[in-house]
């Protein structure tokens, strides 16, 4: 009963404190910081424009990746709303996969934050002006880069460029054309450039560089087939059907003067000759140069593999490490050879192998006899350094596996092993769907991909992260936004001579192509160089080539290694003395996944949830 007593008296002690205090009804929670007070201070200010940095997610690592929705490669695990994606299935109410940095709601999120910033440090109210001026920009850009991922996703969205209040009673907007939002995002990257002139190049932060980056690729798409509306109706009778058009390309003007716009906008950021790594070379490098150059550019620069200056060539990427556990931190956990404990997450299809050039520059044909019994011989060096294949040599095994494989080579086929004029038996390789390791999370397709999971060959267990920045604007990829407006505009001289600068640096051989031949050639080009950077879902809509690639089957590899007479092996390795090696292309079974093309596909939907909250929304054609 005392206890009791003591406890009500306590709290009446309390309350009577309480009654008394004026300050406590306004007590300011210590986990928020006022509007006002936050544009009052620079660190609080760089603080707000830093978070919403975080609209970038982890750039294209995450376990599904956009590869996997486009003929670069096949998600190993069921589900997940990929096969609603490249079954051609998406609907207003199911869009299937789509990963956070193209979501509709998320990146308006994102835009909004951008327009609290750009209203507040358009008048700063601290005193450092040359750090307002860098914020505003940063602010420009991001807002640009938001709107650009609607863009190149929905076709034309509404420009919102001002935050609504709580006492607004009309949200609905209507989507503004597609000319219209192309204006608003190269505004807003003319205004980032001017404001970020001279400012330092620092890893992972907005420069002009990057503002001018993405400038250059906002226009490269403008120009493309499917945002021409002549030439989309001409090749698809859904795009002819649709009611309005001003929403998903332009109606009227020049695509000469598009194209023009694009080069122009391309040559500035070629201009910026800091980023140019190795892109100087008068012959092409050797084959083990190439396979570096390239390595190093795809793992960011790392010291671990290659020329640190090959950082140089990422204009702006998403930088990871150890004090955040990040997925981007798992990409080669989740895509590594299961043989190593790996996800085998996703796999590169034999369709994107196949379009690796020989290194003489021809074709690799399988009907051609000499490269169907060696496939892997000969090849574009960015195979090696992009593609982990049966035979292809790489990092230790781990400790349980070791005893297994001590050569440390992929092994994604079927070999006899022991005496190869009596008795045999037949194994499966230990990165296999059948492997002794791990036999659920093994590839279909006969191949893992290597870019990106090489980081630190010291890393080997899939407990321990990588440090590899998503690359979210490369000069390369400005590069070859110069060469293909310069192929559309009839300056093929002009095309090749950078066209050539890349295949060099990577040890292949001069293109001499011209007309027709010589798109195909770019756009082979484009595909190899920047695989798994989420640009072939995009570029094969905007070519609107995609019924002739992402809608086909994809395709994998089927290998058998036969012991030669007389040969006896008792622990398998790669071996062409003791082996013959039969290689069979196949498609993925239905079951697994159907791949067919849908027009609608071009433009994702807007969700059915949006139009309903939107009532001024209107939906994209074939929804």
């Amino acid at each position: 009963m005392k206890r009791l007593r003591y406890f009500i008296c306590t709290a009446c002690a309390l309350m009577m404190v309480t009654a008394c205090n004026d300050d406590f009804v306004s007590t300011q929670p210590l986990e928020e910081v006022p509007n006002e007070i936050v544009w009052q201070n620079a660190a609080l200010a760089e603080a707000f424009v830093f978070e919403i940095y975080n609209g970038f997610g982890v750039g294209g690592f995450y376990e599904e990746q956009m590869a996997s929705l486009t003929d670069e490669a096949l998600f190993t695990h069921p589900g997940r709303g990929i096969n609603t994606v490249t079954e051609g299935r998406a609907n207003d109410a199911d869009q299937g996969r789509l990963m956070d940095t193209y979501s509709y709601e998320q990146m308006f999120i994102r835009i909004r934050a951008s327009n609290i910033a750009i209203s507040n440090l358009r008048n700063p109210q601290f005193a450092d002006a040359a750090r307002a001026n860098r914020l505003l920009g940063e602010a420009y850009f991001l807002r640009a880069y938001f709107f650009q991922q609607l863009l190149r996703t929905y076709g034309a969205v509404p420009l919102i460029d001002f935050t609504f209040k709580l006492e607004d009673t009309e949200h609905s907007r209507p989507r503004n054309t597609y000319a219209e939002c192309v204006d608003f995002i190269i505004d807003d990257c003319d205004s980032a450039a001017l404001l970020l002139d001279g400012v330092a190049r620092v890893d992972g932060r907005i420069n002009e560089v990057a503002a001018l980056a993405l400038k250059a690729r906002v226009l490269t798409y403008a120009a493309s087939d499917l945002y021409d509306n002549g030439t989309a109706k001409a090749k698809s009778t859904l795009i002819a059907g649709y009611g309005n058009p001003e929403f998903i390309g332009y109606t009227s003007g020049s695509r000469t003067a598009r194209w023009t716009l694009a080069k122009q906008a391309s040559k500035a950021v070629l201009d910026h000759t800091e980023y140019a790594y190795k892109l100087d070379l008068v012959e092409k490098a050797t084959v083990e140069e190439g396979t570096e150059n390239y390595r190093s550019i795809a793992m960011g620069g790392g010291s671990t593999l290659g020329d640190a200056a090959a950082k140089s060539d990422l204009i702006l990427g998403r930088f990871f490490n150890d004090l955040k556990d990040e997925r981007g931190g798992w990409v080669g956990r989740d895509n590594g050879p299961n043989g190593y404990h790996n996800w085998a997450g996703n796999t590169p299809t034999q369709l994107l192998v196949d379009d690796y050039e020989m290194v003489d520059g021809a074709r690799f044909d399988w009907s051609n006899p000499t490269h169907k019994a060696a496939p892997y011989q000969n090849r574009d060096p960015r195979l090696y350094a992009s593609i982990l294949y049966d035979g292809a040599n790489w990092k230790p095994r781990t400790d349980d596996v070791r005893e297994r494989d001590p050569f440390n080579q992929i092994q994604t086929g079927q070999y006899e092993v022991g005496n190869g004029s009596g008795t045999k038996t037949l194994q499966y390789g230990l990165d296999t769907r059948n492997s002794p390791v791990e036999d659920w999370n093994g590839s279909y397709t006969g191949y893992y991909y290597r870019k990106f999971v090489d980081a630190d060959p010291a890393i080997i267990d899939q407990n321990t992260r990588q440090r590899v920045p998503w690359p979210l604007l490369r000069y390369t990829e400005s590069i070859l936004n110069y060469v293909e407006a310069c192929i559309e505009l009839g300056e093929e001289a002009e095309a090749r001579l950078w066209l050539n600068k890349i295949r060099f640096r990577v040890g292949m051989p001069a293109i001499t192509d011209g007309g027709d031949a010589l798109r195909a050639r770019y756009r082979n080009e484009r595909r190899v160089e920047l695989a798994y950077e989420e640009h072939r879902y995009f570029d094969a809509r905007r070519w609107m080539i995609a019924a002739e690639t992402l809608g086909r089957k994809a395709t994998l590899i089927r290998i058998e290694g036969k012991l030669n007479p007389g040969k006896v092996v008792n622990r398998y390795q790669y071996n062409t003395e003791n082996y013959t090696y039969t290689y069979t292309v196949g498609t993925i079974d239905p079951g697994i996944e159907n791949r067919a093309w849908n027009d609608k596909m071009y433009f994702t939907s807007f969700h059915r949830d949006e139009i309903n909250r939107n009532t001024k929304l209107v939906q994209n054609p074939g929804y």
